[in-house]
């Protein structure tokens, strides 16, 4: 067929073009299989963790914050006649030797294990039970995590829990069933429940509810604290198994529940689900830069073949048939470009993975990613992504090929008039786009409809670009005509004479800077927030604790002689201990956050509601204060009444105060030490802040606690309170790393669509330049009229990506922020990340002018003329 010829040959004699346009759509899609792939992985790697550990129970019996009585297990089997129960100790260690590895523990009976978790106990698990029940510190793990660790059977690895050393005895080697066993099982040691329990500090057995039966029976033997117990259930009978649970309810002491095993995993789930939608939403910004390059390059193909188009139309072909042809080339370059993207994600997802697991292991539970997981469905989306932003950015420049009659066709400058004339219409386009994103945005749609409503910001400012940009160029025309004369004249004319691709190439560019504003400024208003914040809430000198295995998850303790020599140290005012216990809701777990509330400890928070004279008023009768994020998640607030799971069963407690917290997104109950210990077992201090008297210089508290601490069994963190301002900070500072990597490769996209943006303009203007050079025009003139055209493409680009990132970043603060979190921030426009976004456009689109201004100034003047 013609037309195929003719867009075979196009293709194949602008391969620099064509290589351009496909390596834009290949990092769009690369960036957004990349994130999906990180996400996805890491999810898989939490699922089957927690397959591991669950094993096929059915059901779990669960307590308080302070654990399940190791007791109820005999009882279970005895009384209940469940003939399947297992006892469970979960926790997590470092490892001695890679300070930064963090890893499961997994406590289990091995002969209750058969059922439940086959490659501890099961035919074929390779288990000594003698060897593993009589070792010291005896564990199993798999190969894989072994080889890491360094380790084979009968080696010892040094562990650290809450910061006291364990040796841990490597007796053998799990033996996964297939390759999800052996993923599944990576990053797990397990011990025998009495081990875990030593190594946690839960030998003491939990102290049950007055009057309940196991406090009444002398006999029940102390089998110390367990964090669950497993249970299989007839599933396979609903009324059998609806029995089953009423009797063991029945036997459960106060404080004691029986719920599905797979309650905890979807909470768990649900608590990344905000961060990593999050992901995935910046990750589309660099597809949306590239259907702005495919419009680009679909619209120069359109348009350097005006006249063949036209000589095919008056010979008869149809509009059909050419905008067959049109989308058949956008297509060939979308289905290479998507391929090629394929595989660039699938490298860069295997980096971003591990950037993604940090920020999951840092903030919420311990996992670990050591491959990249191929999800077919990831990968489809990409597919579809990819081969969907083609088309819809050759949907324009298709029809309008299409739809030209072919005497206008034939004509050089009828797109470009049509475009200008068109500019107005557009305009008024974009600013209805704009209120109907607006719109969107007052909605209460959750997230996903905040973003819609940031996608509506983009759509209406890029309709808009082309009105702006010819009334820009307008303005510019004498501006440059007074700095580089003729030359800027006529760089200021062709940027408005060439609208169609210039126009384009600076929405591209305008979008993805102003994402780069947006995430900055939203970035640096939550640093300036938490910054306040910190200063507000750290009013002591000296914070001392054990170091913890996940940031934002309470439960290191202190040892009470240290706790104790601490608070005694000459030259302490006062002594602020705390406990934090975690509290599993059918919503997902939050932290309990126990102090002694006077006024001085409750006035350090700022309060949303309430107030701190409130709150310590009444928080020895009970009455708690909730953090912002806390009464976001359970919509509760000052006057409510909050009903907790204790050790003592469930209990009511009203909300005085709702304070603002930006170290815990999970949400945290603020308690007074009298009610705690009047409902919960004491689990010990996590944490002891010392304020020095007056007159003592509080550096030299600093050294005095770290003495005290160096001489101590165990191993923990003193820092002063400009040290603990730091290092809350860098932890902050860490979690937006994947946040900067995807605005740079936002950019990077962005770059690529300028430069094909500009080869595409160049090479349409060979014969006008030819015939500037021919009439005199130097090739340094060529030059410096190509670069004042980019620098002022660039400029404009960053001027418009000033107002459009500034717009991004409210939405992120106001809307995003509290719909995901229920955060309140304060908005903080930093003038430097406003001066580097205008830098940054205009230094794009100069790089991006090299290569055209050096190929157009050497070109010779005749050859350009006859080939044009």
């Amino acid at each position: 067929m013609p037309l195929a010829r003719s867009s075979r040959r196009y293709l194949l004699r602008h391969p620099l073009l064509t290589a351009l346009s496909v390596l834009g759509v290949a990092l769009g899609v690369a960036v957004s299989v990349a994130v999906d792939l990180a996400n996805t992985s890491a999810l898989r790697a939490f699922e089957l963790s927690g397959e591991a550990v669950t094993g096929t129970a059915t059901h779990q019996v669960v307590g308080g914050p302070g654990g399940v009585d190791g007791a109820l297990v005999a009882r279970l089997v005895t009384e209940a006649g469940v003939a399947q129960v297992a006892p469970v100790v979960e926790g997590a260690a470092r490892v001695a030797r890679q300070p930064e590895r963090v890893v499961s523990v997994l406590g289990v009976d091995p002969f209750a294990e058969a059922a439940f978790r086959p490659f501890v106990g099961g035919p074929g698990s390779g288990l000594d039970a003698g060897t593993f029940l009589t070792v010291p510190g005896a564990v199993l793990l798999s190969e894989a995590t072994a080889a890491e660790l360094g380790v084979a059977v009968g080696d010892t690895l040094g562990l650290a829990v809450d910061g006291r050393p364990e040796v841990a005895h490597v007796v053998g080697l799990l033996q996964p069933d297939d390759d999800r066993s052996e993923s599944a099982l990576q990053n797990l040691l397990v011990a025998d429940v009495a081990t875990a329990q030593e190594w946690f500090g839960m030998t003491t057995r939990a102290e049950a509810p007055s009057g309940s039966a196991l406090d009444a029976d002398p006999r029940a033997p102390n089998a110390g604290t367990l964090t669950r117990i497993d249970l299989i259930l007839p599933a396979d009978d609903p009324a059998r198994l609806d029995a089953e649970v009423d009797r063991v309810a029945a036997l459960l002491p106060e404080g004691t529940e029986v719920r599905p095993a797979s309650t905890q995993a979807d909470a768990l789930a649900t608590m990344t689900a905000a961060f990593r939608l999050n992901l995935t939403a910046l990750s589309l910004l660099a597809l949306v830069v590239g259907v702005f390059l495919i419009y680009n390059t679909v619209t120069f193909a359109v348009v350097q073949r005006r006249r063949v188009l036209g000589t095919y139309r008056a010979l008869g072909v149809t509009r059909a048939e050419v905008f067959r042809a049109i989308l058949g080339e956008a297509l060939v370059i979308g289905a290479v470009g998507t391929a090629i993207g394929l595989a660039l994600g699938v490298l860069l997802g295997t980096g971003l993975v591990r950037l993604v697991t940090q920020t999951i292991g840092d903030l919420y539970f311990v996992v670990r990613v050591r491959e990249l997981a191929l999800s077919p469905v990831a990968l489809l989306k990409g597919v579809a992504l990819g081969l969907g932003a083609t088309v819809v950015g050759a949907l324009r420049p298709g029809w309008e090929a299409a739809s030209t009659a072919p005497a206008s066709a034939l004509r050089r400058s009828t797109q470009e008039d049509r475009f200008a004339e068109g500019a107005g219409r557009l305009a008024v386009w974009g600013l209805g786009v704009l209120a109907l994103g607006g719109l969107v945005l007052l909605v209460p749609a959750g997230v996903p409809g905040a973003y819609a409503g940031m996608l509506g910001i983009l759509a209406g400012t890029a309709l808009l670009v082309p009105y702006l940009t010819r009334a820009w160029a307008a303005l510019a025309r004498p501006v440059l005509g007074a700095l580089l004369g003729p030359v800027g004249r006529m760089a200021a004319r062709g940027v408005s004479a060439s609208l169609s691709r210039t126009s384009v190439a600076v929405a591209a560019l305008a979008v993805a800077v102003a994402a780069t504003v947006g995430v900055a400024t939203m970035v640096s208003s939550f640093r300036t927030t938490v910054a306040d914040w910190l200063g507000a809430v750290l009013q002591s000198d000296v914070y001392v604790q054990p170091p913890a295995t996940v940031f934002r998850r309470g439960g290191a303790v202190l040892d009470d002689s240290l706790a104790q020599a601490l608070a005694a140290l000459p030259g302490v005012a006062r002594a602020d201990a705390i406990r934090v216990r975690t509290i599993e809701d059918d919503s997902g777990p939050f932290d309990l956050v126990v102090a002694r509330l006077d006024e001085v400890r409750a006035g350090v928070n700022r309060y949303k509601e309430g107030s701190a004279e409130a709150v310590a008023q009444s928080a020895a009768a009970g009455a708690v204060a909730v953090s912002e994020p806390f009464a976001f998640r359970f919509g509760v607030g000052v006057g409510d009444t909050l009903r907790l799971p204790t050790d003592r069963g469930t209990r009511t407690y009203p909300i005085a105060g709702v304070y603002y917290d930006y170290g815990n997104d999970l949400g945290v109950v603020l308690m007074d030490e009298r009610p705690f210990l009047a409902a919960f077992r004491d689990p010990g201090y996590t944490g002891i802040a010392l304020t020095a008297a007056s007159g003592v210089d509080p550096p030299d508290l600093v050294q005095r606690a770290r003495r005290l601490a160096e001489a101590s069994a165990q191993d923990v963190t003193v820092r002063s309170n400009r040290d603990l301002r730091e290092a809350s900070l860098e932890i902050f500072d860490q979690t937006f790393v994947v946040t900067s990597v995807l605005r740079l490769l936002a950019v990077a996209v962005a770059f690529v669509g300028v430069l094909s943006a500009l080869m595409a303009l160049q090479l349409e203007r060979r014969r006008e330049l030819a015939m500037l050079r021919a009439q005199g025009m130097t090739p340094g003139e060529v030059r410096k009229m190509v670069f004042a055209e980019t620098g002022l493409m660039g400029l404009w680009a960053g001027l418009l990506a000033v107002p459009l990132g500034l717009a991004l970043a409210a939405v992120l603060v106001f809307v995003v922020n509290v719909r995901s979190f229920g955060w309140t921030l304060a908005f903080t426009v930093s003038s430097g990340v406003l001066v580097q976004a205008v830098a940054l456009a205009v230094g794009a689109a100069l790089l991006a002018g090299v290569y055209p201004a050096w190929r157009m100034a050497r070109t010779s003047p005749a050859l350009a003329m006859r080939e044009a």
